[in-house]
């Protein structure tokens, strides 16, 4: 079985703006593709004896318990795969690649920090005893607000990065250029972030890096995996995700202020890119918090 056949780059909701997004739910299975994402991702599973994690190119059946922090563009993902439980519990906390720029990790005081980070390239699992300690900590951080959240979330770090028995997963490190550091991809991001409401044209996307509609589309998707029009969609989506959740607003409202025309075609791209349909992911994913 070839596990990175679809390996899915991810587009998560986190706007230029936003520090962190947290995922706090109980589920019955895994179903996400492997992926990859230009953030940084610390993964918490509770009662996921027998989840197969996938990172880089370690593949191993968890225990009961886990704690991993992924780095930037590695790809990873769990699977369901002899898991009996029905009530995994998972937090994911995603922040981007530079929250904590060069000049405040030069710091003596965070060097543990940016040493953990570069370890990240690899993933790294901490001990069962790190996990259980940390479980709590990191639940209570979609409960608070602001500078509250970032001098916890400093503090989680540094107890990590100077924990005990630490282990690196994957024998490889990301060989793939980052997602942010060419210019044209940037541009479109940036393009697409400000705008993902309105209709978007090919034509007008490829005007803004001087490229055909044609080799534009073919960068795209060689830079993205996606064409124009589906990587649009997985940003649509990814906001369209965060607005079901964060207020009371109708599927239709959602749908029409994410720049989808219909709620039926709305209805099949969120399904086809989350799996899930909008009314049973904003059930499942109440336990959300976007810290802006």
């Amino acid at each position: 079985m070839n596990l990175l056949k679809n390996l899915h780059r991810e587009i998560t909701p986190l706007s230029p703006e936003d520090s962190f997004l947290v995922f706090d739910r109980v589920k019955s299975e895994f179903d996400f593709p492997i992926h990859f994402h230009p953030e940084y991702e610390l993964n918490f599973i509770g009662n996921g004896k027998g989840v197969r994690r996938i990172v880089g190119d370690s593949i191993e059946e968890i225990e009961a318990l886990e704690l991993v922090l992924i780095g930037p563009n590695l790809h990873h993902g769990w699977q369901t795969h002899n898991c009996k439980s029905k009530n995994i519990h998972e937090i994911t906390l995603q922040f981007h690649e530079n929250l904590l720029n060069e000049g405040i990790l030069s710091r003596k005081i965070m060097k543990p920090i940016k040493d953990m980070f570069n370890r990240s390239t690899h993933g790294i699992l901490f001990s069962k005893k790190t996990a259980s300690e940390t479980h709590q900590r990191i639940s209570q951080l979609s409960k608070l607000d602001s500078m509250d959240y970032f001098l916890e979330f400093i503090s989680i770090l540094h107890d990590l990065a100077n924990s005990r028995n630490q282990r690196l997963l994957s024998t490889h490190t990301v060989n793939r250029e980052n997602f942010d550091n060419s210019d044209k991809i940037k541009t479109v991001y940036e393009y697409v972030q400000e705008n993902y409401s309105k209709k978007l044209m090919l034509s007008d996307a490829s005007d803004l890096v001087n490229m055909s509609p044609v080799s534009f589309n073919r960068f795209m998707k060689k830079r993205t995996g996606k064409t124009f029009v589906d990587y649009v969609n997985d940003v649509r989506i990814g906001f369209a995700s965060i607005k079901l959740i964060e207020n009371d607003s109708s599927i239709s409202e959602v749908a029409f202020n994410c720049g989808f025309n219909n709620i039926a075609n709305f209805n099949r791209v969120f399904k086809k890119i989350k799996n899930t349909t909008p009314s049973q992911y904003k059930k499942e994913f109440s336990g959300i918090k976007r810290i802006l």
